[in-house]
């Protein structure tokens, strides 16, 4: 069991978090739930924050793509940090929060003028731009504005990075960036610089997501930093800023070798620091962007236990109330976790049983062969570092209402995220009048997940 932030196993055997008792979520706004232990959340932010500012000029903006709703963007405010969205939607969400606009990143592989207009209007502090189409564009939009925007150009180092194929990113064969090894990436530093309404500020890579070998983030900073003397010696032109994206890793399950932050802190900043000297050029501001080491380890998602099916000598089926709709990626990646019968988490495991989702899907599974104690219809699994990429990358597959999501903190618990109700889910449908006059159905018969407070009395 690998508890993080403020989880513990209080004296009535009960997971908690945030000195909260993981039964009385479940009581109060049932499940399945989305749980953040906001003083975790906080501590990752600090210590991410102080490992890179102590060792030079730095900035963390954490990615929004990992948690994005009106309150975390309040708390990575708080925090200081800054914050990088892909998308309207995204951007629109951190500018309702009060998010300070001159903090904000704005990402994508194919912005779309509206998108780019609003990014503009908002006084978003940089676009990072992605293709030479997004930067005619831009260069266009700014003038329209009668603005000029601080840019930086994603490059695409050629790095593979050691993990899952769909989560590699800074590989010559990606769909993200300006590509280093062919000249296009030192194309569009000159074409950047020509153009009147866009001012170059500096470059951004990301190789990837969950790396865990530190010397990725070393040889990449390596490469980018000898690109950054490159663009001084043939455009005359020194870079103040450099992004080395996100990407560090966090424990999911057995065998996830995590590093401390000051580990990545070191192979980025030192290798920047020495590459510099050797180069000959000033020491960008390096800027990372780890949303996953933020958000991850700090939520946890609780589903109650239902059905059980048990094939003789091959495995035990234990069927949850959620699923593929509020975590794709096992599915997706084949991504591992680990969980905790959360009403007995103090008993020793006992028995392999397999964790199902109830959608209509084979490969609907949480977690492969757990190992719990006997599990109960009626028992509350906790599946831990479920903070990131789980709300985010959720759907309405076979008509689910998304979960409820609630920040712990101190003893209090409080809805961020009200649980999606069936009404929710048929809001956006038309009837075409051809097809029959719509039926406004007694809403009282149709109660379920009418509320958020669902849930069973476990004791």
């Amino acid at each position: 069991m690998h508890l993080t932030g403020t989880m513990k196993i209080n004296n009535r055997g009960h997971l908690e978090i945030g000195n909260v008792d993981s039964l009385e979520l479940v009581r109060d706004f049932g499940t399945p739930l989305w749980v953040i232990d906001e003083a975790g959340l906080r501590q990752n932010c600090r210590s991410l924050k102080q490992a890179f500012a102590r060792l030079g000029e730095s900035l963390v903006i954490y990615a929004g793509k990992a948690l994005c709703t009106s309150a975390i963007c309040r708390v990575i405010a708080d925090e200081g940090l800054g914050l990088d969205v892909v998308s309207g939607g995204e951007l629109y969400t951190a500018v309702k929060a009060g998010f300070p606009a001159e903090k904000i990143f704005f990402h994508g592989n194919n912005k779309s003028r509206e998108e780019i207009v609003m990014a503009v209007q908002a006084g978003t502090g940089r676009i990072v731009v992605d293709n030479f189409y997004e930067l005619k564009l831009l260069d266009t939009i700014c003038a329209e504005l009668g603005r000029k925007q601080d840019i930086l150009l994603r490059i695409t180092p050629g790095v593979e990075a050691h993990t899952h194929e769909y989560i590699q990113t800074g590989q010559i064969d990606s769909k993200f960036g300006f590509t280093l090894p062919d000249g296009q990436a030192m194309e569009g530093v000159i074409e950047a610089l020509s153009r009147e309404n866009v001012n170059l500020v500096g470059l951004h890579c990301h190789i990837g997501s969950q790396i865990f070998a530190m010397s990725s983030f070393q040889y990449t900073a390596s490469i980018m930093m000898d690109f950054m003397a490159e663009v001084k010696k043939r455009a005359g032109y020194e870079l103040d800023e450099l992004d080395m994206g996100g990407g560090f890793g966090i424990y999911y399950y057995p065998g996830d070798e995590i590093c401390d932050p000051e580990d990545w802190a070191e192979a980025v900043m030192l290798t920047v620091e020495a590459k510099a000297g050797e180069l000959g050029i000033k020491r960008p501001r390096v800027i990372v962007e780890p949303g996953r080491s933020i958000a991850g380890s700090a939520g946890i998602t609780l589903y109650t236990a239902g059905s059980v099916k048990e094939v003789t000598g091959i495995r035990k089926y234990l069927a949850v109330d959620g699923g593929m709709g509020d975590n794709i990626r096992p599915a997706l990646y084949g991504s591992q976790y680990s969980a905790v019968i959360a009403n007995r988490a103090a008993e020793e495991p006992a028995e392999k049983v397999s964790i199902a989702g109830k959608c209509c899907e084979s490969g609907d599974m949480l977690i492969w062969d757990a190992e719990l104690p006997p599990v109960n219809p009626g028992d509350i699994i906790a599946v831990f570092a479920t903070g990131a990429y789980n709300y985010t990358m959720s759907s309405n597959y076979n008509r689910l209402p998304r979960p409820a999501m609630v920040l712990v903190n101190n003893g209090s618990a409080d809805l961020i995220l009200k649980r999606e109700s069936y009404e929710d889910l048929i809001r956006n449908d038309i009837i075409p009048g051809r097809l029959g006059k719509e039926i406004n159905a007694d809403p009282s018969v149709w109660n379920l997940h009418s509320c958020n407070k669902v849930g069973p009395r476990i004791t």
